[in-house]
């Protein structure tokens, strides 16, 4: 988890990156008398991510470019921050501009994200490492993987998928994402998750083991026990999920989160391209990406000083 106290005179300007992510392994279990299910979720970052600017001389505002609707307040860089303030005892102040390149509502976390890295920049302007275990409590609460974009790269997480259990390697894959531009609402998605008859997901020490072992197909044992529920309500993700598994080179693809977001990993960055463009002209989005060992974090101050996370 990166430590982001300033190294030298007062912060003027911060710019921040905040990665998506997506679920290598996802298995979603019984729901917990809190309304949430138990998960057992292997988290990548991707190097695909928003950008997060940051004045705190001005008072506090959020805005995001472009505009998604959200009413004021009510987004979750907002609440991250009346919360931490509050947590904290200190007095609420910055402007925040999020600049969204990550699809919303797409599975791909970037709304936790956004707020990880409203964390990473206010530990900063306040000089409290990130890792307090206050400040990791109020992620945890704010958004059930909020915690992990703290730490990113790539990670074993249970519990509401909010508790870590351990890093793992970074498999350094080149990816392409792709979403048909059609929603699955999250809490649908579980309740109808809920209504099916699945069999016991894989377990996911293979996953686990080809990460620790070089030139294992990773790609093979991918897994997402919520597919099934999300496809069957927006067909449209399965037609992507299919496209995507049909093309050549790819080493694996699977949902991300619960939707409405594909992904595919593979060899080369030139097979992650043609299939982006392919997508494309079926009407998608699409961006080729990278795995990334690295959470939500500074990139640069006003001055230019580098932050390493």
């Amino acid at each position: 988890m990166p430590r982001v106290l300033c190294t030298r005179g007062e912060i003027r300007l911060l710019t921040l990156v905040a990665p998506a992510k997506v679920n290598l392994y996802l298995a979603v279990g019984q729901r917990r008398p809190d309304g949430y299910h138990d998960l057992t979720t292997v988290f990548q970052a991707l190097e695909l991510a928003d950008v997060v600017r940051v004045d705190p001389d001005d008072s506090f505002s959020v805005t995001y470019e472009p505009d998604l609707g959200i009413p004021r307040g009510e987004d979750l860089v907002s609440l991250v921050s009346m919360a931490l303030a509050q947590r904290l005892g200190r007095e609420l102040q910055g402007a925040f501009t999020v600049y969204k390149r990550i699809p919303a509502a797409g599975g791909l976390g970037g709304g936790s994200s956004d707020a990880a890295a409203t964390i990473v920049a206010l530990c900063a302007m306040w000089g409290v490492p990130a890792e307090t275990p206050e400040v990791v409590d109020v992620a945890r609460a704010v958004g059930a993987d909020v915690a992990f974009f703290l730490v990113g790269g790539t990670a074993l997480y249970t519990g509401r998928g909010d508790t870590l259990v351990r890093r793992l390697p970074d498999p350094g894959l080149d990816v392409v994402v792709i979403n048909p531009g059609e929603p699955v609402p999250t809490a649908a998605a579980y309740a109808a998750f809920d209504r099916l008859l699945l069999p016991p997901a894989p377990p996911v020490e293979p996953l686990l083991g080809a990460l620790a072992s070089t030139g294992t197909n990773i790609g093979g044992l991918l897994f997402d026990n919520l597919t099934e529920a999300s496809t069957g309500m927006v067909p449209s993700v399965g037609g992507a999920l299919a496209f995507l598994r049909s093309e050549p080179g790819v080493l694996g693809a699977e949902m991300a989160g619960s939707g409405s977001t594909v992904f595919a990993l593979c060899p080369t960055p030139e097979v992650a391209s043609s299939i982006a463009e392919k997508a494309r002209d079926r009407g998608w989005w699409s961006a080729v990406t990278r795995t990334s060992p690295s959470g939500a974090r500074i990139v640069r101050t006003e001055e230019g000083d580098a932050w390493l996370g």
